[in-house]
């Protein structure tokens, strides 16, 4: 019996690792901030393409906590109204 060498892939040496994502803002407002930045950075272009690809997901991370706020807040706000959205009055 042979055995077969393995065909994975690991990074070379001296590769670079994505580092560990730092923790979510605790606020909205904090979160969207940061995505704010992010989006500024990315769009001016001056970003390496490994940087670019971590600044993307942080985006992403930064895009779902942000959704989920503002999805739980409508929810508190439905439960507030006896389960109906009311338009927004802004006059």
């Amino acid at each position: 019996m042979s055995k077969k060498a393995s065909t994975a892939v690991t990074p070379e040496a001296g590769a670079d690792i994505a580092p560990p994502m730092p923790p979510l803002p605790e606020t909205y407002e904090g979160a969207l901030a940061e995505l704010e930045q992010l989006v500024a950075r990315m769009e001016a272009g001056a970003l390496p393409l490994d940087q670019l690809l971590v600044s993307y997901q942080r985006g992403a991370q930064l895009l779902a906590h942000c959704r989920a706020r503002l999805e739980a807040v409508e929810a508190q706000v439905k439960r507030l109204e006896d389960g109906q959205l009311k338009p927004w009055d802004v006059a």
